[in-house]
């Protein structure tokens, strides 16, 4: 209770504070536009006036030319016969019919106007300065503030009645949504979990008669492309209610408020088609961490915070919500009480992947060949939105080669496409450049099969991709696996190195082919250091923390940077290591190296089998060598 209580007078406070600065912002504004309206009226009002200068109108009061003159307290009205001015003298008009002196002495003027018998006189002036600046700018402020005030009124109004501020929540039933957990794979913890919710929504008396409580909201969290929104609906279809869906983003607006008014709505109409549920998607839209800077996203997260805390769960109103930024958002959010569960949606192992590979190729007419589990093996840390893009990649393919069904080549050519990008036909290499790729990638799968700890070789190719790269050497692991050695890591280090080690063997030169390598080998090192403690020097100390993991993945540095120098000399020493193992396991095996290269070299594509072919040959004759050494001695 204290803690509701707390978050409501947080509400008041905020709300007030808001209100507080948008009418001082709506008071600068009207300000402002009085200004330039008085400048542009005083401006106009210049240019229309036609201008006499005093000799001028001196000489036309001789020449019996004025009529009247009038006498103003800032300079002269002048009126002139019209039918006795000149042409000359009519160009100095502006097209007005009357002329402006300024300020004059009236005592000299005086004499010389009775001489010609030119009629004068000073009007009654009525408007005190007062007056005058109440009608300049407080009445023209006063209207404008007024007249901003309705039409914010008029656009947060509108909210209630179908407009802009009105929740742009689609509201589904079962029937159109058409998803159950049939339809979910690769995603049995996550289903489990959200299984007694829907439960509840069937069941709710079995729940009460106990004494527990619904879970008001759980909050689904994941890297993109697992299938958070997929389960949402799924949850909606197994359970048979109303589903309502909406982004985090559909909150904000520019007018302060709307967003608040719009989560108001939301859930109002939630309670109207109770039992049902609302799924919030990219929460962290709009349920990020406040700050001391108050805006209208503070505004929008207090009144979420405020209706999850008002809605009563029994009637069957469940909140979901979606996020791969879970660390962002506000404590506030996730406490017991509102997003009561985390639902973590991973990207699918090998089993998963297999199951979700089944539910894509469902629908797809297949070759006999099709063997899943390779296809799964190849994909691993592949979400499920990867795994459907793969199928419908092969389907195009087939179709591109006219066939009427997908085989396994064209899933593997998937895997490719998504991985290196499609083969780039138009970029033909220099013979040099073919041969100095060729060695390059064969360094790569010669270090993975001289290494017990690496994985096995797929696929060579020397074919340009899309992505970028000139070739690369495809390896697959023989079975999935969740944890790696440190044996494991600095094989793979040697594996990314011999690239570049095979080129400075072969050519005595390096080219830049090798920067994806390098920038791969020592993140890899930097994490086996600062990260997973396989260092004899730092031991089991954390250096780094990993941020924002289901995004960008962004480390931040825990210790000083004394600390940090030290730990990038310790990932330069694992790098050098590394690279002297990788180039003397090529000179052992330079033979080896440079016939599979020029295979490679003629042929472009070699598979793994082919690979292997070459490099048991001279495997079984370096262990011929090898015994006969041992018998002579």
């Amino acid at each position: 209770m204290d803690n509701n209580r707390n978050d409501n007078n947080k509400n008041k406070s905020n709300k007030g504070g808001s209100d507080s600065k948008t009418f001082i912002k709506i008071l600068i504004i009207s300000l402002g536009l009085t200004f330039l309206f008085n400048l542009a009226s005083t401006t106009m009002m210049m240019r229309s006036q036609s201008e006499l200068n005093y000799s001028e109108f001196v000489n036309w009061v001789e020449e019996n030319k004025i009529e009247k003159v009038e006498f103003r307290s800032d300079k002269l009205v002048v009126y002139p016969y019209a039918d006795k001015l000149g042409e000359k003298d009519k160009k100095l008009a502006t097209g007005n019919d009357k002329f402006y002196v300024g300020k004059v002495s009236y005592d000299e003027l005086v004499p010389i106007l009775r001489k010609h018998n030119v009629e004068f006189y000073s009007p009654i002036q009525y408007n005190s300065p007062i007056v005058s600046f109440f009608t300049s700018w407080i009445l023209p402020i006063l209207i404008m503030y007024l007249g901003f005030m309705l039409i914010m009124r008029f656009a947060v109004g509108k909210m209630g009645v179908g407009g802009m501020g009105k929740s742009n929540a689609k509201v589904y039933m079962e029937k159109e949504t058409g998803v159950t957990f049939a339809d979910v794979a690769g995603q049995d913890e996550a289903k489990e979990s959200l299984n007694e919710i829907i439960d509840f929504l069937h069941n709710p008396e079995k729940y009460k008669k106990i004494g527990a409580k619904q879970p008001k909201g759980a909050l689904l969290v994941g890297p993109p492309g697992t299938g958070k929104t997929l389960l949402a609906r799924a949850v909606a279809g197994e359970a048979n209610v109303t589903f309502m869906s909406l982004s985090g983003s559909d909150f904000e607006e520019m007018f302060v408020g709307v967003g608040a008014s719009r989560v108001r709505e939301l859930f109002k109409s939630a309670q109207e088609n109770a039992p049902c549920i609302v799924f919030i998607d990219e929460l962290d839209a709009v349920g990020q961490k406040r700050d001391n800077r108050f805006g209208s996203n503070d505004q929008t997260l207090n009144q979420l915070l405020s209706e999850m805390d008002g809605f009563d769960s029994s009637k069957g109103v469940v909140i979901l919500g979606a996020t791969n930024r879970p660390e962002v958002l506000d404590r506030a959010l996730l406490r017991p009480g509102r997003f009561d569960r985390r639902i973590i949606v991973e990207n699918p192992d090998l089993k998963g992947r297999i199951e979700v590979l089944k539910v894509h190729i469902k629908g797809v007419k297949q070759g006999s060949d099709i063997d899943l589990k390779k296809i799964a093996l190849a994909t691993s840390g592949a979400s499920g939105a990867d795994l459907a893009n793969i199928v419908n990649e092969a389907a195009l393919r087939a179709v591109r080669l006219g066939r009427n069904e997908i085989l396994q080549e064209d899933l593997m050519e998937s895997v490719e496409v998504v991985i290196a990008g499609k083969e780039k036909k138009d970029r033909i290499m220099s013979d040099k450049e073919k041969k100095i790729v060729s060695f390059h990638e064969v360094g790569h799968a010669l270090a993975a099969a001289l290494q017990k700890n690496a994985q096995p070789v797929q696929k060579i190719t020397i074919i340009p991709r899309t992505m970028g790269s000139l070739g690369y050497t495809m390896q697959m692991p023989e079975e999935e696996r969740y944890l790696m050695s440190k044996d494991e890591i600095l094989a793979k280090i040697i594996v990314y190195l011999a690239g570049r080690s095979a080129e400075e063997i072969v050519f005595g030169s390096i080219t830049t082919g090798a920067s994806n390598d390098i920038e791969m080998a020592t993140n890899l090192a930097r994490n086996m250091i600062s990260l997973y403690g396989m260092s004899d020097k730092f031991d089991m100390m954390a250096l780094e923390s990993v941020q924002n993991k289901y995004l960008s993945g962004d480390k931040v540095t825990l210790v000083g940077e004394s600390t940090i120098a030290e730990l990038d000399r310790e990932v330069l020493a694992v790098i050098r290591d590394c690279h002297k193992k990788a180039k003397e396991m090529l000179l052992e095996n330079k033979e080896a190296l440079e016939e599979i290269a020029m295979f490679l070299y003629e042929r472009e594509n070699i598979t793994g089998e082919e690979f292997m072919e070459i490099f048991r040959k001279y495997s079984i004759e370096e262990n011929e060598n090898k015994s006969a050494s041992d018998n002579i001695w």
